[in-house]
């Protein structure tokens, strides 16, 4: 008669971290949302593609909106009160995911933008000759 051993599964331990920053990046495609912690470590993300959005529905206002939501709701769940928000890119969802972070009930401490700025651009082409 064969002994079957019984293995017991661990319950995936929850973070409790109270403060932590939210990265969006939006762009003309697509939005991506990150939380992580305060040294960067991630603890929840979402993109408007993982919500199974496609093609021109991903850049809108609304995706942004959606993804946020998504994505805070899973950082609450580690105790995430209080965030830093930094946002980069020129795409449509800047404001509805500042409103959708608001509207997750946490506090906000700082928002920053950290799009990139080129100093002086690239170089202009070569001056075209008739």
């Amino acid at each position: 008669m064969a002994v079957r051993k019984s293995t017991i599964k661990k319950r995936k331990d929850l973070k409790r971290i109270e403060k932590g920053q939210v990265h969006v990046h939006t762009t003309h495609n697509n939005t991506i949302v990150t939380v992580t912690d305060m040294n960067g470590n991630t603890i929840a993300w979402a993109s408007s593609g993982v919500l199974g959005l496609k093609g021109a529905r991903k850049e809108t206002a609304f995706a942004a909106t959606q993804v946020t939501e998504r994505a805070m709701n899973e950082a609450k769940q580690n105790g995430i009160r209080k965030v830093e928000i930094y946002i980069k890119g020129t795409g449509q969802g800047r404001e509805p995911a500042i409103r959708a972070v608001q509207a997750a009930d946490v506090d906000i401490t700082m928002i920053k933008d950290v799009s990139p700025i080129p100093h002086n651009g690239c170089r202009p082409p070569k001056r075209r000759r008739l």
